[in-house]
C-alpha cells in the first residue's frame, strides 16, 4: 500500500518548458505571437524546398526509367536534372526573400 501511495509521487515529471521563437520573446504576446508566425512560415517554405526536390528527383527516376525501356534517351534525363536543379535554386532564392520581407 506504502508503494503505491509513495512510487506515483516519485516518478513525477514537469513537462518541458516551451521554447522561445527564433527572433525571442518580443515586448509583448503580440510581437511572440509575430515571431512565433515568422517561425511557421520559414518552417512552411522549408516544407516547399523539400516537396519541390522530392518532385524533381521522382521526375529524374522516372525518365531514368523510360531510357531503360527505350522510350526516351540520355539528353532527355541531362535536360530535367539540369532544367531541375535550376528551379530548385529559383525556388530556394525565392523563398529566401520572402523570408527577409517579413
Amino acid at each position: 500500500m506504502y508503494l503505491m501511495v509513495v512510487l506515483p509521487l516519485s516518478v513525477r515529471a514537469d513537462l518541458p518548458q516551451l521554447e522561445d521563437p527564433s527572433r525571442g520573446k518580443g515586448s509583448g504576446i503580440m510581437d511572440t505571437l509575430k515571431n512565433y508566425g515568422y517561425d511557421m512560415v520559414i518552417l512552411m517554405s522549408l516544407a516547399i524546398c523539400a516537396v519541390g526536390f522530392l518532385v524533381v528527383a521522382n521526375s529524374c527516376i522516372s525518365t531514368y526509367s523510360e531510357i531503360q525501356n527505350g522510350r526516351k534517351q540520355w539528353k532527355d534525363l541531362g535536360a530535367m536534372a539540369g532544367v531541375g536543379a535550376i528551379l530548385l535554386v529559383i525556388i530556394i532564392w525565392l523563398l529566401t526573400q520572402a523570408g527577409e520581407v517579413l
